[in-house]
């Protein structure tokens, strides 16, 4: 009874923030941050079956999420167009069925090999569906796409859907029935071959099972789901245009899984609330937002390779073990300068950005951290070379004590055996 307690407690936890967070957080923006936050959760989930739990890395798993809302928004406006009772929740079913459709045929082609072959087959579909879209007009209305109007589909229980807070808990609802749906699938056995799959494909095939049915599968899976959340972005902007099925949605998936962490189930969740946060907030603060996020995305896979959930566990092994302590001095020392590198990294940004700006004749003066600086002065840029300069110096001269501090609280953990 106890443990059936203690297992169901996470999910009650998740349905319960699901349900409140819009009385904390009501504003409209807000609102829409939060949908948009569902919607992402549900594609990075979907890719991690591919890439956490499958070991397959996929340059075009946006192919999926566009070509679901594609199929959804054609068929949220069929629906308008003949007046059936057809209401809003059923359409991402829609684009799920069409992912899963669109992932079985493509799925047959890409899953034959795997690795590095199986990234570019990917990369290369993702291509030609993408270059597809400017010539197929009628199916994906060119450069402006395909829009529709969800108030004007059947009501259900008086709800149109018209105002973004029912739009919300739509988004929300799926987006918690995805999560238990994936969470369940990781735990059969399907899940754990997919997992062997991805570590030693040689000993599937010794056991009896087709590492390439597996393969696809596992794709077929994940094109359902990424159809979902296409079908879900459709109802939430109500436009599906080419640029939700590009290279550029393709790699922003691939970052939201990698930030938040392949190793875990909750990685790709963490990651996508975290890159969907930067990317309507940064994009409003400066121009050269995407940069961050490649920077952020090399510093993750060069110094904190199993991401922020992946970095979390760690400390929470220690913190479960009373040694997190030991780890404070260390940080606390090394913190100031970490801070004045990327304090100066942002200025050179953001200066180098304001000088290109010049050319646009936006006018040099900016302002920064709270201060008004003119970028074609030098003083701001010597302020921003010292922090910088320091601070990278002062990093690498400390960042051995954080190191002596994890090699210490290693040692213990190891002494003391498992929690």
């Amino acid at each position: 009874m106890m443990s059936a307690a203690r297992s169901l407690t996470p999910w009650l936890a998740l349905a319960a923030l699901f349900v409140l967070a819009p009385q904390v957080f009501a504003s409209g923006g807000a609102l829409t941050m939060m949908s948009v936050m569902g919607t992402m959760i549900i594609f990075a989930l979907s890719y991690n079956m591919l890439l956490g739990q499958t070991g397959l890395l996929s340059f075009g798993h946006a192919v999926y999420f566009g070509l679901g809302g594609f199929v959804a928004i054609h068929a949220m406006n069929a629906v308008i167009h003949a007046k059936l009772g057809v209401s809003v929740p059923i359409i991402p079913l829609v684009g799920g069925l069409a992912g899963l459709g669109f992932g079985f045929l493509f799925g047959l082609v890409s899953t034959k090999r795997a690795g590095i072959v199986f990234s570019m087959i990917s990369l290369g579909l993702g291509e030609l569906v993408s270059s597809s879209s400017f010539i197929l007009r009628t199916f994906f209305g060119g450069e402006e796409g395909i829009t529709t109007n969800r108030a004007k589909l059947a009501p259900l229980f008086g709800h149109k859907f018209g105002l973004q807070i029912e739009v919300y808990y739509l988004v929300a609802a799926w987006c918690f029935v995805c999560i238990v749906s994936m969470y369940a699938l990781t735990r059969t056995p399907f899940g754990r071959m997919c997992n062997a799959v991805r570590d030693n494909p040689e000993r599937v095939e010794f056991v009896g099972y087709s590492p390439r049915t597996l393969r696809l599968i596992a794709f077929c899976f994940s094109a359902f789901f990424a159809g979902i959340a296409g079908g879900l972005a459709a109802i939430n902007f109500e436009i599906m245009n080419s640029q939700q099925l590009g290279a550029q949605q393709s790699s922003l998936v691939l970052l939201m899984a990698y930030i938040g962490g392949i190793g875990s189930f909750a990685g790709p969740i963490v990651g996508a609330v975290i890159i969907t946060f930067l990317q309507i907030t940064l994009s409003d603060v400066s121009s050269a937002w995407q940069l961050y996020f490649g920077l952020m995305f090399i510093g993750v896979v060069l110094y904190a390779p199993g991401g922020v959930v992946g970095w979390l566990m760690l400390h929470r092994q220690a913190a479960l073990q009373g040694e997190a302590w030991r780890l404070a001095p260390a940080y606390a020392l090394v913190a100031p300068a970490l801070a004045a590198a990327c304090m100066g990294a942002i200025m050179l940004i953001e200066l180098a950005n304001r000088q290109l700006a010049l050319a646009r004749s936006e006018g040099s003066a900016m302002r920064l951290f709270g201060f008004d600086v003119d970028a074609s002065t030098a003083a701001p840029w010597i302020v921003a070379v010292l922090l910088f300069g320091v601070g990278v110096l002062m990093v690498r001269l400390l960042w051995p004590r954080v190191g002596d501090a994890w090699g210490a609280v290693n040692a213990r953990l190891h002494a003391r055996g498992p929690a």
